[in-house]
């Protein structure tokens, strides 16, 4: 099959050439790692079968975020953690879309500008919903930059998986439920705080200036829709914690420098193929390397580490309440077995060969490059 890795090998080397003295450390980085995984460039073990003797060398894999071959795992055990952590209730689910006119200055300066879209997203949701009009108490908020189209268009946005409901401080605390199961806070005013919200904490970071001024009188995109227990939601958005902009079953060739790719138009639901120069390929893919350290998941709200006390004494009020109890989990996120981590799969695998002994690990395997 054919692999990310393969096209950055072979068009990798001509890319850099041209473009290394602007590409970014996080962008270099992606590349090597994203080159070198499962390679022999990185360390690895040897199994051999307790019955036949057949061997078989497995090498590690390089943990890079943004690698399509790695974190199934760690995806599975996102997806758990957080499906335990969440509140047993009725959720909502918001998106905030950055304009278009704004992505030029996100591309420039990604740490600055995705952290302050993320948080004017989520102030913007906690200001309405403060107001008693609409819910007049504090949700829990679970927020997750994603900054790409399905065909790898440069596309920042914002989900928030947002609690229909908050919890009410002041004289006669308690859980406040949303007003209409299908109605949270409007979404015209969403749009028009958010824009607010994100124009002022641009003009504090001193780059408002940037910004082309018409950006300002136009309608934003703030859409906010019922998402029942926000199972389904949690599912979709595991899929992007650990992965980037495309996987490599959506590979289709590699061809004369031109590489295809296939994905599903939003509009007609119809398979849609792409053909694009290798050049050009890294390029849309690299757009979407994240800076170093930074976290595309974040927690507001009743969610923030500050607030865990209340969300605590929140979770046992709802706990001992019979109407808002989640129904139990039945669908877990279906992760292929190539992205699984060879460091992490069952040690007791059935021998490939003979299919009657158990693959052992009796070596280790040196990697053939340093550590970066």
């Amino acid at each position: 099959m054919l692999e990310l890795a393969d096209i950055f090998r072979e068009g990798g080397p001509a890319y850099r050439q041209a473009h290394g003295s602007r590409m970014l450390p996080s962008h270099l980085r992606a590349m090597r790692d994203i080159e070198a995984c499962r390679t022999a460039a990185l360390d690895g073990h040897l199994r051999a079968c307790d019955h036949c003797g057949q061997r078989q060398y497995a090498y590690h894999s390089c943990r890079n975020r943004h690698c399509p071959k790695c974190h199934g795992d760690q995806t599975r055990r996102w997806l758990d953690h957080t499906r335990s952590h969440l509140l047993p209730c009725q959720y909502f689910l918001a998106t905030f879309t950055l304009p278009a006119e704004l992505r030029p200055l996100a591309r420039s300066h990604q740490k600055v500008v995705y952290a302050l879209l993320m948080r004017a997203a989520a102030e913007a949701l906690l200001k309405l919903t403060a107001d008693p009009d609409y819910l007049g108490a504090r949700p829990g908020l679970l927020a997750v930059l994603h900054t790409w189209t399905r065909a790898m268009a440069y596309h920042p946005h914002v989900h928030i998986l947002v609690t229909a409901g908050g919890w009410r401080e002041g004289h006669a605390p308690g859980w406040i439920p949303s007003k209409r199961s299908d109605f949270l806070v409007p979404g015209r005013a969403l749009s028009i705080v958010f824009r607010a919200k994100l124009r002022d904490a641009l003009r504090h970071a001193g780059l408002v200036d940037r910004v082309p001024p018409q950006v300002w009188r136009k309608d934003w995109v703030a859409h906010l829709q019922h998402a029942g227990s926000g199972e389904k939601v949690l599912e979709y958005l595991a899929r992007y914690v650990f992965r980037i902009a495309i996987v490599n079953s959506r590979l289709e060739r590699f061809e004369n420098g031109q590489v295809t790719f296939r994905f599903r138009d939003g509009r007609s639901g119809k398979t849609t193929h792409c053909t694009l120069e290798a050049a050009a390929f890294i390029a849309r893919f690299l757009q979407h390397v994240l800076p170093q350290g930074f976290s595309k998941v974040r927690h507001y709200g009743l969610f923030s580490s500050s607030r865990k006390p209340l969300l605590d004494q929140t979770r046992a009020t709802l706990a001992a309440s019979s109407v808002t109890k989640l129904p139990p989990a039945s669908v877990a996120v279906e992760v292929p077995d190539s992205t699984v981590d060879a460091v992490s799969a069952d040690h007791r695998t059935r021998c490939p060969s003979c299919g009657v002994g158990v693959m052992h690990v009796i070596d280790t395997l040196p990697r053939s490059r340093p550590p970066p």
